[in-house]
C-alpha cells in the first residue's frame, strides 16, 4: 500500500513538472532557434550581460572573448581595449614596436613611415599599399576625425600647401603607432601638441 502511494506521488510530481516546464515545438519548425542574421553579444562578465540586456541582443555564449590576449596587448600598446579589435592587427604591429627608424627601408631591422604601414597592410590584411605617404593618400577614402576607427590611416603635413610627409595606423583613443624619425616604431597621440599641430586626414582603405 505504502509503495502504491509513493509511486502515486512520484507520478503526480513528473506530470506537474512536465507541464510546468513543456516547451511545445511545432513540426513545422526545427527545435533549434535560428540564429543566422542575429548579431550574438558574447559574455565574459556579468557587466557584458547586462549591456546585452540593455540592447536587447541575443547572448553568445558559444565562443568566450579572448580576454587574456586583449590584456596582454593592451598593456603591451598602453591602450585601453574593448576586445573587439582585430586581433591579428594588434599581434602583428606589437612585434614591430622598437624596430629603428630607416628612411626607404620597410624591415624589421629599420623601416620608415610608409615601409611600416605597408608591411603591416600586406602582412594582416594582403592589401599593397603604394609605398610613399604622399601616393599613399590617393590610395584611401578620406573620412572624418571623429569617424576613425582602429586600422584607419592617419596622415600629417607642415602646412595647407606642403605635402604629406608622415603616416600612421590608428589604434583607438586617439593613439596610432608609427615609424618615427626620432624613435623608430611607437605608439603616440594625436594630442601630443607635435602630431596635433601637423595633423592632416584620415582615410579608410576600400
Amino acid at each position: 500500500m505504502t509503495k502504491t502511494i509513493i509511486l502515486s506521488v512520484l507520478a503526480f510530481i513528473s506530470i506537474a513538472l512536465s507541464f510546468f516546464y513543456e516547451v511545445e515545438t511545432p513540426e513545422s519548425q526545427p527545435a533549434e532557434t535560428e540564429t543566422a542574421g542575429l548579431l550574438l553579444y558574447p559574455v565574459q562578465t556579468g557587466e557584458d550581460i547586462a549591456k546585452a540586456l540593455e540592447l536587447s541582443v541575443p547572448l553568445d555564449l558559444s565562443e568566450p572573448i579572448d580576454s587574456s590576449f586583449y590584456k596582454r596587448y593592451s598593456r603591451k600598446l598602453g591602450l585601453k581595449l574593448d576586445y573587439s579589435e582585430d586581433k591579428d592587427l594588434l599581434e602583428t604591429v606589437t612585434k614591430w614596436l622598437g624596430t629603428p627608424y630607416s628612411y626607404g627601408s620597410s624591415s624589421k631591422r629599420g623601416t620608415d613611415c610608409s615601409g611600416f604601414v605597408t608591411r603591416i597592410y600586406s602582412d594582416v590584411y594582403g592589401v599593397d599599399l603604394s609605398r610613399s605617404s604622399r601616393s599613399m593618400f590617393d590610395d584611401v577614402t578620406r573620412i572624418r576625425k571623429d569617424s576613425v576607427r582602429t586600422g584607419d590611416l592617419v596622415f600629417f603635413r607642415r602646412g595647407p600647401k606642403q605635402p604629406i610627409f608622415h603616416v600612421g595606423i590608428y589604434l583607438k583613443d586617439n593613439k596610432f603607432i608609427h615609424s618615427a624619425t626620432s624613435g623608430g616604431v611607437m605608439v603616440s597621440s594625436l594630442k601630443e601638441p607635435y602630431y596635433r599641430n601637423y595633423y592632416y586626414a584620415a582615410g579608410r582603405v576600400d
